[in-house]
């Protein structure tokens, strides 16, 4: 029975059954909800604010988390990552997301949903850093959410593909940026990667987003949902068209992060 003070979240591509009571969120449980609230609780413990806090499971079954206030960057709000300065400001709470992961200790039967695998692995990332998982709040309260698919991952995993979603790098006329360029240097530079991670970081850019391509057409051709149905709204043909955008540009995105 719904309680009566629940509102329906909205927002991103899989918020069924994402409700909020009071302060708090209430979203579908999983196997890999108990790894996933160890993580949120470490980052909290060494002071990490940019996450929601977990609260437990409630008498439904439901993960519990603290409500983050604010509006969802993506797509009506992007306009708050102007000016550049914004973006910077991105960067280095990805960064003190890294920071502060670096040291987690993941639990001995931790389970995490993996939804494809990272090339290498050095920390429990993220995997969906992007404007549509951004909360700005009033003054310093931004915030990261959906953290369901935290999973072993890389560095430069997570910001290859945040670069995509904050710069943004994409064949749509629409988000195409003339200042593309700078402002994937500005990301770099407030994030403080160092000259060997911005060249390992090129060829990722396409990699990481091609991988997005290929992982929905896979999961379509087994018909498993909510991936099939956001092939089948053309999220697919998005992604692809966007990886060929970046990857017929890589000299530029080079010419950037390392000549800039």
């Amino acid at each position: 029975m719904q309680h009566s003070e629940e509102h329906p979240l909205s927002g991103g591509n899989v918020s069924d059954g994402v409700v909020r009571v009071g302060d708090t969120v209430r979203r579908p449980a999983g196997p890999w909800t108990p790894a996933v609230h160890a993580l949120l609780a470490h980052l909290h413990e060494v002071g990490f604010r940019a996450a929601p806090r977990p609260l437990g499971i409630d008498d439904q079954g439901r993960e519990v988390l603290t409500f983050m206030p604010g509006q969802v960057v993506w797509p009506d709000r992007f306009s708050l990552l102007e000016p550049a300065e914004r973006l910077a400001r991105v960067a280095r709470l990805i960064r003190d997301f890294h920071d502060a992961v670096r040291d987690f200790t993941p639990p001995p039967d931790a389970c995490w949903q993996v939804l494809m695998p990272a090339d290498e692995s050095d920390i429990i990332a993220h995997h969906d850093l992007a404007p549509w998982n951004l909360v700005a709040g009033d003054g310093d309260q931004w915030a990261f959410i959906d953290w369901d698919t935290a999973a072993p991952g890389s560095r430069l995993w997570d910001v290859a593909y945040a670069l995509h979603g904050f710069v943004p790098l994409s064949a749509d006329p629409d988000w195409q940026r003339t200042d593309a360029e700078d402002r994937l240097r500005v990301f770099a530079d407030a994030y403080g990667l160092d000259e060997t991670e911005r060249r390992r970081l090129v060829p990722l850019l396409g990699r990481r987003t091609r991988a997005m391509h290929d992982f929905l057409r896979d999961q379509a051709g087994r018909g498993a949902q909510p991936w099939a149905t956001l092939w089948a709204e053309g999220h697919g043909d998005t992604w692809r068209s966007d990886t060929d955008y970046i990857e017929q540009r890589q000299e530029r995105w080079a010419r950037a992060l390392l000549d800039g």
